[in-house]
């Protein structure tokens, strides 16, 4: 586990039990939530057992500056040397660039000290500000698909897209 990261204007540390006021009103938000329920916000005893979930993959996120939280950002291990990058951030902190500039950091770990083999990411196909934010940090559009919503909501009738970047293809991007 990785237990802090710095970035020029991020600084990232473990995801730890006592975050979970932080969290519980980042989901309240429906803004945030809007791409991933609807915009519903997410009842404290499912953050809780997300944040179980998520202990040792997960990293909130705080402005340097400021020591403002911006949000969390995951790499989730979904296979043997694969992972699932992630991110949620309050909607204050969106359009500064922290998504990409937390992504790129993330990104650099998971190959450098992960050992990951291949970083991934999908959104809905009509979260446009998650896609770009996945093409800035060198991902490359892989497939649209349509996953089973359950309860659909606004713009998933559009699908789900994945985005990936192989270590071959970051290695060839660095030089």
């Amino acid at each position: 586990m990785i237990e802090r990261l710095e970035t020029d204007r991020l600084a990232l540390r473990a995801i730890a039990a006592d975050d979970i006021d932080q969290l519980v009103a980042l989901d309240a938000d429906p803004a945030v939530m809007r791409f991933i329920n609807g915009g519903k916000p997410r009842p404290r005893a499912e953050v809780e057992d997300t944040l179980r979930r998520a202990l040792g993959h997960r990293w909130m996120a705080f402005e340097t500056s400021s020591s403002e939280f911006v949000g969390w950002f995951g790499l989730r291990p979904s296979d043997v040397g694969v992972r699932e990058l992630g991110y949620r951030l309050r909607r204050p902190t969106w359009g500064k660039g922290f998504a990409t500039e937390a992504s790129k950091a993330l990104i650099v770990a998971a190959f450098t000290r992960l050992g990951a083999g291949r970083v991934w990411a999908q959104t809905m196909t009509v979260n446009t500000a998650s896609r770009a934010v996945m093409q800035r940090c060198g991902l490359r559009y892989v497939r649209t698909f349509f996953a089973d919503w359950g309860d659909p909501i606004e713009g998933s009738e559009f699908g789900d897209v994945e985005y990936e970047l192989t270590r071959h293809d970051w290695e060839h991007r660095r030089g």
